[in-house]
């Protein structure tokens, strides 16, 4: 369902080719605004990327009440300083990127609140600004962003780390005020991610508790909040769930846009500087797997939508999924990337999901690229429930991994194996992507609903990249069941009918239940439409190598059930395994997926993979952590 409202832009259709990350810096999460993960650096080349070694660890051990395992963190790379994030309290660290020494610190100690906060974790990083966002000194009125754990905005000195007086109070802005909602915010409403900054004006999302099991159909609404970058003052709001009088409230039946919660925007999210626009992936509304208290589409729930900058206003938007009960919501920044589509110059925005879609518009417009077709579902029997009679179901690109499920997903490394799983999921219903969660329990007598991907995907915050010199997108996901199963709450807490329940089967010493590959890459040429390659994300695990079942039996290489971490260059595309994989960073060929070298890490890849330039050198640095290695950055270089 497509929408166009507010105003379009002026001018051409396509503007100068995106190029990624500039100067030999990496200035954003995305290495640009437009997300595109990818930097134009060719030192490292196929030929000795073979040669690369570690030249330098940071370790965030000390930082939090307890050693972290795993931190997200992005680092940037800005005139000559590396900016991250680390512990469980969110410090902000400055970091000379040639030797990995630390320059400064800060951090925020939030109490109590901070000890409620719903994402008490490292978060993905930070976000920079400058008085004329250009390149020089750090020294020259340059900030650094970044939203705590119980949610304030900070603002520091990116010489120093000092915050900054003259914003908010003393450098420290409270995000808690303001929000809509009934319920007392702290502890509900958070973010893990930076904000997004366009011109001087800083963007923030939120995210609130996971919503499987909510103790009340009310909650905190996600807002989108546009603040002064010199001063904190608030410039506007975006409302996710519409108030009263404004666009999309009708889409909110029984009035449920009243008490009705969530619709954030959790993970990081890109703006177009030419045009002014922000886009954002916007999260599913309160309770994630019963909606029968919101009844209707639900909008701007599950959507993309893009925002004038300067404004907040609404320029256009597109919702994915009507009245989401399935937490399938957008979960990872939007890429934006000029395409030539059959001799048409393409401004193109594309938005990877967690049903394994890539959804691909003109994002001046918001016009999809391809057709994307409203296709009837299957609908709900839950008592109370009132699914959408359709869904969209994009025409192009087809999906990178699979959906639904059925008997022909089952495991057939042997016929033994094969029939063990069939009878293990007689007790379960399957269907195509948009088959509904069902009673655990119910009158069928059934365990809920089998389906692919699961709720966290598919694809999810890793994202992908994309070579804006090509047009090829990178997508990684990760092949993985899931049970959508819904039971009558176990508490008289919670004025829900239903929460989410229900267990996947169990193979002997967890096989998983389904055909490899289980990790994957999926490259896409987004002028076409058309898959390029596909490979697994990394070889087949020991324990499944090694599995008395298989005895014998050859096996393919499966891929690990994990989300690969991808960074693309002008050379090289670069995949760490992720965070159920090995302590590996595979050098892929853009061009066929071949993996030419792999790379040994002390822990396994825990954030998306950066590269710069320095003294001229080129380096590249990821997160890694484990439970035997305290969270912390490495970083790679050719020998001097």
């Amino acid at each position: 369902m497509l929408a166009i409202a507010g105003f379009l832009a002026l001018g051409g259709v396509a503007s100068a080719l995106q190029q990624g990350a500039a100067d030999g810096e990496w200035r954003a999460y995305g290495g640009d605004h437009a997300s595109t993960g990818y930097s134009p650096l060719d030192q490292i080349t196929a030929e000795n990327v073979a040669d690369l070694e570690i030249v330098w660890e940071w370790t965030g051990r000390n930082f939090g009440p307890r050693p972290e395992t795993r931190n997200e963190t992005r680092p940037l790379m800005i005139n000559g300083v590396l900016y991250a994030t680390a512990g469980t309290r969110r410090a902000v660290v400055a970091i000379d990127p040639g030797t990995g020494e630390t320059i400064w610190t800060y951090r925020l100690d939030e109490g109590e609140r901070g000890a409620a906060a719903p994402r008490p974790n490292s978060g993905r990083g930070v976000a920079y600004w400058s008085p004329d966002d250009s390149p020089g000194d750090v020294g020259t009125g340059a900030r650094i962003f970044v939203i705590t754990p119980g949610f304030h905005l900070i603002a520091l000195d990116a010489a120093n780390g000092r915050p900054i007086s003259e914003f908010g109070e003393d450098g420290v802005l409270d995000l808690m005020i303001g929000v809509r909602g009934g319920i007392p915010p702290v502890g509900r409403i958070g973010s893990s991610s930076p904000p997004v900054i366009v011109g001087d004006v800083v963007i923030v999302g939120s995210a609130q508790e996971v919503g499987m099991r909510p103790d009340s159909m009310r909650n905190i609404k996600g807002d989108v909040r546009g603040f002064d970058a010199r001063t904190g003052e608030l410039l506007w709001t975006f409302h996710t769930i519409p108030a009263v009088g404004e666009f999309g409230y009708d889409t909110w039946e029984d009035g449920s846009a009243e008490y009705s919660g969530n619709a954030g925007v959790w993970p990081p999210f890109s703006a177009d500087l030419e045009l002014g626009y922000v886009y954002l992936p916007v999260e599913d509304a309160t309770s994630d797997k019963y909606g029968g208290h919101r009844p209707g589409d639900n909008l701007f729930s599950s959507s993309l939508v893009c925002l004038d900058a300067r404004t907040g206003e609404r320029v256009w938007h597109y919702q994915l999924i009507h009245h989401d009960i399935w937490d399938r919501d957008l979960p990872s920044a939007p890429i934006l990337v000029d395409i030539d589509v059959d001799g048409r110059p393409i401004k193109a925005v594309a938005q990877i999901t967690k049903q394994n879609w890539v959804y691909v518009f003109d994002r001046e417009t918001g016009e999809p690229v391809w057709p994307i077709e409203e296709l009837p579902v299957p609908q709900s029997d839950v008592p109370g429930e009132k699914t959408s009679p359709t869904q969209p179901h994009p025409t192009k690109p087809a999906p990178f991994d699979r959906q639904g499920f059925s008997e022909d997903d089952v495991i057939d490394f042997t016929p033994e194996l094969r029939a063990q799983t069939l009878e293990l999921l007689q007790n379960y219903r399957m269907g195509p992507l948009f088959a509904p969660p069902s009673l655990v329990d119910g009158p069928d007598g059934m365990l809920g609903t089998l389906m692919m991907p699961r709720d966290t995907g598919g694809g999810n915050w890793e994202g992908g990249a994309v070579d804006p010199e090509t047009g090829i997108l990178y997508v990684g996901s990760v092949t993985n069941p899931m049970v959508l199963g819904l039971r009558v709450p176990d508490t008289g807490d919670s004025d829900l009918s239903y929460w989410s329940g229900g267990r996947a089967p169990r193979l002997a010493r967890n096989l998983p239940l389904v055909k490899p590959p289980w990790g994957r890459i999926t490259a896409i040429d987004l002028n076409t439409g058309d898959h390029v390659w596909m490979v697994p994300n990394g070889d087949t695990p020991d324990n499944i190598k090694n599995h008395p079942l298989l005895r014998g039996v050859v096996l393919p290489r499966t891929g690990k059930i994990s989300r690969p971490m991808l960074m693309v260059t002008k050379t090289l595309l670069f995949s760490g395994e992720g965070l159920s994989g090995g302590p590996v960073l595979h050098a892929h060929d853009k061009a066929s997926g071949e993996t030419i070298t792999e790379l040994e890490l002390p822990a396994t890849t825990t954030g998306l993979p950066i590269t710069y330039m320095h003294q001229g050198r080129q380096y590249i640095v990821v997160a890694v952590g484990s439970s035997r290695y305290p969270a912390g950055l490495v970083a790679l270089a050719l020998p001097d």
